[in-house]
């Protein structure tokens, strides 16, 4: 079973319109959607209107929260202090694949593994699993 952990701008993504690509990630078998309350935060801030509001509501109802640990970063990661506890925070997680837009901070990561947690843009993730069925 595949553990997602959620970036903030893949929440915001998913919640900005009804009918979000996004949405699809809630619809896998056999995932596990994780995220941080610091990345969630991050997304509810971005999102300014109300239905977009409840949405993110709604679909942070199956997402299981984590927080970054009190640690430093993987010898040889280098990261913004504002994306740094959204890879501790997947490291928490036990995540097994870090779905991220983010390509400006972590895109030198993508494709890549840290601690056992590959990085991904979330339509790469899709990909993956639409070829694998």
């Amino acid at each position: 079973m595949d553990r997602l952990f959620l970036d903030a701008n893949v929440l915001f993504s998913a919640a900005y319109r009804p009918d979000a690509g996004l949405l699809q990630l809630w619809r896998l078998r056999n995932v596990a959607l994780c995220s941080s309350r610091y990345a969630l935060e991050e997304a509810r801030i971005n999102l300014t209107d109300e239905d977009q509001q409840i949405r993110l509501t709604k679909l942070s109802g199956v997402i299981q929260l984590f927080d970054a640990a009190r640690r430093d970063l993987p010898r040889g990661i280098s990261l913004p202090e504002k994306d740094s506890p959204i890879l501790l925070a997947a490291i928490e997680a036990r995540a097994t694949h870090l779905l991220t837009g983010d390509v400006r901070h972590f895109g030198q990561y993508l494709g890549k593994k840290i601690d056992g947690i590959r990085i991904v843009l979330p339509g790469e993730y899709l990909r993956m699993r639409a070829q694998a069925t």
